[in-house]
């Protein structure tokens, strides 16, 4: 049986703000220990949350989701105010501290998802883009991961090498010999789903 959370009710239990959040009771007590929520004691010992606490919780399962750090998360939380509920302005003043943040892990995301299909400078040279975008591994020489996606050097789709110059006698022709693999690749995808 669940705990609802009656509309007007101004504080939850544990059990009830577990059930409206969707967050098991073992990770509330965890974010309080971690200091991210609070709650007060009864006469009886027990936890009682104030009902905006739902809001923090969200906040976090959904900072949490696209992998914002808890740390980072709880110094955040650190700037809402103690004693009141945050209103609209206090959570205004949260996300314009995440804006950066977050338009540089969708800019991530977007490349990931958008690249994986493309030479992403991990050293595999297992796609044939990789011996135009990264000949010999020569990205390896700036450090560990996938150089390409980690913005340690320019896309090839631009026009420049993406190694030195010395390294890559095809500069300006890379970007139409990537086109060309890629136009062979689907050319012989092609064949293969019109002969069968």
């Amino acid at each position: 049986m669940t705990a609802q959370l009656p509309w007007n009710a101004k504080e939850a239990t544990v059990g009830e703000l577990s059930d409206r959040s969707g967050v098991p009771p073992s990770a509330l007590r965890f974010y309080e220990r971690e200091g991210l929520i609070r709650s007060r004691r009864t006469s009886g010992n027990q936890r009682r949350y104030s009902r905006d606490t739902l809001r923090r919780v969200a906040f976090i399962r959904i900072s949490q989701r696209v992998g914002i750090p808890l740390a980072r998360i709880r110094e955040v939380l650190g700037l809402l105010p103690e004693g009141r509920t945050p209103n609209r302005a206090d959570w205004a003043m949260v996300s314009e501290c995440w804006r950066d943040d977050l338009n540089s892990r969708i800019a991530q995301l977007e490349q990931l998802r958008d690249r994986l299909t493309d030479c992403i400078g991990c050293g595999c040279l297992s796609i044939a883009s990789c011996h135009l975008a990264n000949p010999h591994d020569a990205l390896g020489e700036q450090g560990p991961g996938p150089r390409r996606l980690l913005g340690s050097s320019p896309p090839v789709a631009d026009g420049t090498c993406a190694v030195d110059v010395a390294d890559c006698a095809y500069v300006a022709d890379a970007v139409d010999a990537v086109d060309a693999v890629d136009a062979a690749e689907a050319a012989e995808t092609a064949d293969v789903a019109d002969r069968n």
